[in-house]
């Protein structure tokens, strides 16, 4: 029967233990956190703000490859404290000088296995940013890393504390849409059709553009995959897939309680930015600019798909999240509009539900941090665990493996390998650039 938007809030005032987030545990209220940030970006400054705003963390060390980002970091936090943290170029010498309680890593996807493992092995609890890793096997050895020597690692899907989400999850869980058959996440938003290269020069002189590389190639340097635009180039990151993508298709394995798809298949290309460039003189993205993926679980099929052209207004909902299809109607889970219940039975009333983002971000870094630190101080495991995001992250990278092979795998996610394919097991991994060493799982 369905029910009114009334009826649905009444259940979950009466529920709020799952719309609550943890107090920070009142036999610790007197520890603070010598915190360290590894990435000094915009999104990582912006994680450091909460860290500080939480009162609980003392700014010990920022550590960043490029100068400028180190100034503009530090500057932005001698607005929100009085700390003076040391700087350092390597997260090496950050880590055995400065022995950080905690280490947010929020370095481009490429550099966040060897400093998450790095941190955990010094004694620090780690704060990672999504996706955990380049490839499948990264993440793996970031778990057991995480589980033999006891650290807590939180990731930031922060979408999994974000209050519509949790109110979204109650509702779907409930059987409110009827049982869910399919899931259709997705990002869709405009571009500027194809994509001239860009030529190659020197880095800037405040750049280490080769430890800015690290364990990955060392491409050319032209200003487009750093400081922001990594996530188009397959060397450092795996495109929308392996950064919008992580968020939904975790929501996804978080609301339906599953775990590993059996086959993943992706098809996606370059028809509007056109075919890759990279020469001595130019180079281009390589990403794909639309991609869908299919995933096959026991009784649910998973969809993802992007686009950067065309945009999407032909649809009611915003251009990003999830449509789960049920017997009972289609609910559509976003960001910055909530979520919305569309019911199948004639005269029947829309259910929707605003969304509670904090300023400036219009995310929910406030809660997960919060949850954080308690997971901390009561040892157990976080919202975003390690391990959890960890097969939400080889959902997205299983996608990319198959749209690399142009046709789809089956996957084996108790033994984590492609079952019978030689080939696409080669591409859980990959060869790290001397002298770096890729992690023992």
């Amino acid at each position: 029967m369905p029910i009114d938007r009334r009826t649905f809030l009444s259940r979950s005032l009466a529920a709020g233990a799952t719309l609550s987030f943890p107090a920070i545990a009142t036999g610790q209220q007197n520890k603070t956190y010598r915190t360290a940030l590894i990435g000094c970006g915009w999104w990582g400054t912006n994680i450091l703000r909460e860290a500080a705003a939480s009162g609980r963390c003392k700014i010990a060390a920022l550590v960043d490859v490029d100068r400028r980002q180190l100034a503009r970091c530090a500057e932005e936090a001698r607005k929100w404290t009085s700390d003076v943290p040391k700087q350092y170029e390597d997260y090496r010498e950050m880590l055995e000088k400065e022995k950080p309680d905690i280490a947010i890593v929020a370095t481009p996807d490429h550099w966040h296995a060897l400093p998450t493992i790095a941190a955990v092995k010094a004694g620090a609890h780690v704060y990672v940013e999504k996706p955990i890793s380049h490839t499948i096997m990264e993440g793996r050895a970031m778990v057991n890393a995480a589980r033999a020597t006891g650290r807590v690692v939180q990731v930031g899907t922060h979408r999994r504390v974000s209050p519509h989400n949790v109110s979204g999850r109650r509702f779907l869980r409930e059987g409110n849409a009827g049982r869910i058959g399919m899931v259709r996440c997705f990002v869709l938003y405009g571009g500027d059709g194809p994509e001239q290269p860009r030529r190659n020069h020197e880095p800037p002189k405040e750049l280490n553009w080769d430890l800015w590389c690290g364990p990955a190639p060392l491409r050319p340097f032209n200003g487009g995959a750093h400081p922001r635009g990594f996530r188009s180039y397959l060397d450092y990151a795996n495109g929308t897939l392996g950064d919008w993508g992580v968020h939904w298709v975790d929501q996804v394995r978080w609301i339906m309680d599953i775990k590993w798809p059996r086959s993943v298949h992706s098809l996606g290309g370059r028809p509007i930015k056109g075919k890759p460039v990279l020469t001595d003189e130019h180079q281009t993205t390589d990403a794909p600019d639309h991609q869908v993926a299919t995933y096959e679980f026991d009784d649910l099929t998973v969809t993802w798909e992007h686009r950067q052209f065309a945009g999407n207004p032909a649809e009611k909902t915003e251009s990003v999240g999830c449509f789960f299809h049920g017997t009972k109607g289609t609910f559509h889970l976003g960001w910055q509009q909530g979520w919305t219940f569309y019911p199948l039975g004639r005269g029947q009333q829309e259910i929707h539900e605003e969304p509670k983002l904090n300023l400036p971000d219009g995310q929910n870094i406030r809660e997960l941090w919060i949850d954080f630190l308690d997971a901390i101080e009561t040892s157990r495991r976080p919202v975003c665990d390690i391990e959890e995001i960890h097969y939400s992250t080889s959902l997205s990278l299983l996608g990319m493996l198959s749209y690399k092979l142009g046709r789809s795998v089956q996957w084996d996610g108790g033994k984590e390998v492609c079952v019978g394919d030689a080939e696409a097991n080669k591409l859980v991994r990959r060869e790290y650039r001397k002298p770096w060493v890729y992690p023992g799982t």
